[in-house]
């Protein structure tokens, strides 16, 4: 099966299940674990917002020239407490309604251990899934991926925003009590929030005490004990058998890839 890799599709039942589109295919994963695959990339790279084709690829999957002019490739994608729509400078206004002027949920997730993380409401929990968190709870839902943003950036000074992925692949984690930790979150930052509210006004956070946590599993049979990266840019070639999908990471015996990081390179998908 030959086609352009685009991030997996993940589907949240008793185990998450994982389609990896090929172009206008795709390949269902979850019967394919103990079994050896391979992924052989052709040089060829597409574009992911224009469809060309491109030497090199920027920001997970745009050639240059969208990288530069798309608001999509902003630096306040990453960073959206410093929102241009907000400050009146986005470069796509009605990309910046349809995307982040939608409510957002502002969450704690146990990936590698405890993080904080912001999302569009309609985004969970397939992000959840795509950082590896086995454990997720929504704890504030906002207007706005700035006002989430905002918060974030409080709640960081106390918890890591971060993921550690080889703690993730590694499956070094253990239980943690996200209920308990957002009422802690709540009290030593509650001075900060009310700044927020006081902003935006009252109903800009709505604290979500009635949410209860999701747990979640993954289609793995065997962790990895280390962790050595295939890179596509290096080495057109991946095959092993596959021990395991978490994130949006392939777990095979020979290493992991992370599909995401190559959306946009061709590929031809097969059994060994």
């Amino acid at each position: 099966m030959l086609g352009a890799l685009d991030k997996m599709q993940v589907k949240l039942e008793q185990t998450v299940q994982y389609r990896l589109p090929l172009g206008d295919q795709s390949v269902e994963l979850n019967p394919l674990l103990g079994q050896p695959i391979r992924l052989r990339h052709t040089g060829n790279i597409f574009c992911v917002h224009c469809g060309k084709a491109t030497k090199k690829s920027f920001n997970q999957g745009y050639c240059y020239p969208c990288f530069i002019k798309l608001a999509q490739c902003d630096m306040c994608i990453m960073k959206p407490e410093t929102c241009h729509y907000a400050a009146g400078t986005c470069r796509e206004p009605a990309w910046g309604e349809q995307f982040c002027m939608q409510p957002h949920i502002v969450y704690l997730a146990n990936s590698s251990g405890i993080k904080v993380g912001i999302t569009r409401q309609s985004q969970i929990p397939t992000r959840w899934i795509d950082q590896g968190a086995v454990q997720a709870l929504p704890i504030f839902r906002v207007p706005s991926r700035h006002v989430s943003g905002m918060i974030e950036v409080i709640l960081a000074k106390h918890i890591s925003d971060k993921t550690s992925w080889q703690q993730m692949l590694k499956n070094q984690v253990s239980p943690i009590d996200l209920q308990a930790e957002r009422d802690k979150l709540r009290d030593v930052c509650r001075s900060e929030l009310d700044e927020i509210s006081a902003r935006f006004g009252d109903k800009a956070i709505d604290f979500l005490t009635d949410q209860s946590g999701v747990d979640i599993r993954y289609p793995v049979d065997r962790y990895p004990v280390k962790v050595a990266s295939f890179n596509l840019d290096k080495n057109p070639e991946v095959a092993g058998v596959l021990h395991g999908i978490k994130g949006q990471y392939l777990m095979l015996d020979a290493g992991v890839i992370n599909i995401r990081k190559f959306t946009g390179y061709e590929v031809e998908f097969s059994g060994l």
